[in-house]
């Protein structure tokens, strides 16, 4: 796990940490978005879904797990 990550990467994501419990005490309250904007994860997620459900186009696909 030591070689994954550096000291530098260790540094980065001990700053977004920081960030995300700093940040909300600091900043004021956003109002929320368009009921509009809210449907777009959900329609990505519909996609990835009919993308990993849906069947192969190459017939002689070979599935192996290690």
């Amino acid at each position: 796990m030591s070689r994954c990550l550096s000291v530098w990467s260790v540094l980065v994501l001990a700053a977004l940490a920081a960030s995300m419990v700093v940040l909300p005490l600091i900043l004021p309250p956003l109002p929320p978005p368009p009921l509009l904007l809210l449907f777009f994860p959900v329609g990505i997620m519909a996609a990835l879904m009919m993308l990993a459900f849906s069947p192969s186009i190459e017939a002689n696909v070979v599935v192996c797990s290690v």
